[in-house]
């Protein structure tokens, strides 16, 4: 059986590695975007999330290496659970193609996007961000700063949502 630090710090690594990953395809995407003159609407709450994100994952991860992992089955479930999200939160970026980007940028008259996981779901990326969370939390055993970085991660998507429907429904500049 591997040690709690190990898991948690392989964990960690795995999921720092695709948001680094992510990091880039948005980076670029959000160039192309701000070339096609997309508009940034205000009061975004980016600015938190770049930091309050990964910062969620080390919090789990150091919980995890001092009191975890949890049993094989919550790990596993964990883990799934992982792969499930991502698998979702790729879906969604591969249906918005250069659209998706970590901060919210409005083509103006560029028409929703409604084929892919966004037929079914309004915000499928977040969706696949709580799966995410939740996944790290289980699988490192974080039974404490797990619930509360999903909990403080859900209420700055909320607030993250209201931007961006605002934005989609009346786009900043027009």
């Amino acid at each position: 059986m591997s040690s709690p630090p190990a898991v948690a710090a392989g964990s960690l690594f795995a999921v720092l590695l695709m948001m680094l990953a992510e990091s880039r395809v948005s980076r670029r995407n959000e160039q192309d975007l701000r070339r096609r003159g997309a508009i940034e609407p205000p009061d975004d709450v980016y600015l938190t999330m770049r930091w309050a994100y990964p910062a969620a994952f080390v919090a789990m991860a150091a919980e995890g290496a001092l009191f975890g992992p949890p049993a094989a089955p919550i790990a596993l479930a964990g883990s799934l659970l992982l792969v499930a999200a991502k698998a979702l939160k790729w879906w969604a970026m591969a249906s918005l193609g250069t659209r998706w980007a970590f901060r919210v940028l409005i083509v103006p008259g560029a028409p929703l996007v409604n084929t892919g996981p966004y037929a079914i779901l309004r915000h499928p990326n977040y969706v696949a961000v709580v799966g995410e969370l939740t996944s790290m939390a289980l699988l490192v055993g974080a039974g404490v700063s797990g619930p509360v970085s999903v909990l403080l991660f859900g209420l700055l998507l909320r607030r993250r949502i209201q931007v961006e429907n605002r934005a989609l429904r009346h786009p900043p500049g027009t």
